[in-house]
């Protein structure tokens, strides 16, 4: 390469002239990597106080409005609370962008091997950066490091963005494992 040169990006398709999309869909399209803007880091933090509360609030609101309504505490619904989602065997992780807390995400117990990712959440503005698979790969990495060597979790049917990053990310389709009445996909994979 001759010096001072610079290199091409890949030519759009004829028509596209969209210029603001997704990390990913760039990806896709050969423009630029599918990572976060920014970098992201993870701290462990309590699922009820302070990062961890808000981030769990914002997420709460967003699945009322999904879900008319629908409590995540309700008895009906599959047990996620701090208790659940702390050591020693669980584990609830908050990310952060230049020290902005942009996504969460717990681990919850099942069995001696497996887990499930419970409370998945990306702030609304920091979707379509590569953030939730960061989050996803996070979660995946404090599981392993917990002993599980299997994952699962869950989605609804308002939420088809989740489903598409989880089965991208190789989950796959199980029977229903947790009793959630507002789930239609089930997921698993092998740590």
């Amino acid at each position: 390469m001759v010096p001072g040169a610079s290199v091409a990006a890949p030519a759009r398709p004829p028509g596209d002239n969209v210029p603001a999309m997704s990390g990913a869909l760039r990806a896709a399209r050969g423009w630029g990597p599918a990572k976060p803007e920014r970098t992201l880091r993870f701290r462990h933090t309590p699922p009820d106080r302070g990062d961890g509360l808000v981030l769990l609030g914002a997420m709460r609101a967003e699945i009322a409005r999904l879900y008319q309504g629908l409590d995540l505490d309700a008895p009906a619904m599959p047990r996620a609370g701090p208790a659940e989602l702390s050591p020693p065997r669980g584990a609830f992780v908050v990310g952060y962008m230049q020290q902005t807390p942009v996504c969460c995400g717990g681990i919850k117990r099942l069995d001696a091997h497996s887990c499930e990712l419970k409370r998945i959440y990306v702030a609304e503005g920091c979707r379509g950066r590569g953030v939730a698979r960061a989050l996803l790969e996070e979660l995946e990495s404090v599981a392993r490091g917990l002993g599980y060597s299997v994952a699962r979790l869950d989605t609804g049917p308002r939420q088809g963005h989740a489903r598409s990053l989880f089965e991208s990310a190789g989950y796959r389709p199980v029977a229903d494992f947790n009793g959630n009445p507002i789930a239609t996909f089930w997921g698993e994979k092998r740590l």
